[in-house]
């Protein structure tokens, strides 16, 4: 079984900006630079003809570069308590239009559709119960913005589930060229 992806991966310097955020909250699992992406589509656990699938039907999305920026930083919370901090991408219509077209795509190939709203968001940080607070983390950050980056390649990744966290292979990569 593959447990798959498909996202984008922001350049050097958003990543160390990125970096620089994190700290401040007891408890937080911190990401490392190797698995700071932009998700587009999680695809989950599939078997080995089925991810050749996908990453065939991946490579017929087209959808011209993007030009993003970092805009703020929250937190994603079951029943009240925070299990992940993020940074905040923008502007949101192109990346929401590239997920549906990415999402079209994996349709295409056989599974079912995404059935959650996309937030476009980056994971700086995955939470316990023990976790936290988090609220001084949040109000220091909610401002954190970027100048405009661009992000011209979409990869599929696999994720590897181990005892330190998740670690992310690239499978495919693919151009992002225009329609």
């Amino acid at each position: 079984m593959h447990r798959l992806f498909v996202a984008l991966r922001p350049p050097e310097a958003i990543r160390e900006r990125l970096l620089g955020l994190m700290g401040g909250v007891p408890g937080a699992r911190w990401q490392d630079d190797d698995q700071l992406h932009l998700t587009l589509r999680f695809i989950g656990e599939v078997g080995t003809h089925a991810a050749e699938d996908v990453a065939a039907a991946l490579g017929s999305v087209r959808h011209a570069p993007l030009e993003l920026r970092l805009d703020g930083c929250g937190m994603f919370d079951s029943r009240g308590r925070p299990n992940a901090l993020w940074a905040g991408v923008s502007p949101r219509e192109p990346l929401a239009a590239l997920h549906r077209k990415v999402d079209q795509s994996i349709v295409r190939a056989g599974l079912e559709p995404e059935r959650r709203a996309y937030l476009p968001h980056i994971t700086l940080a995955r939470m316990s119960g023990s976790a936290g607070p988090v609220d001084r983390w949040l109000a220091e950050h909610a401002a954190v913005a970027s100048a405009p980056f661009t992000i011209d390649t979409m990869i599929l990744y696999e994720s590897r589930l181990g005892t330190g966290g998740a670690s992310y292979e690239p499978v495919e990569r693919y151009p992002l060229i225009g329609p």
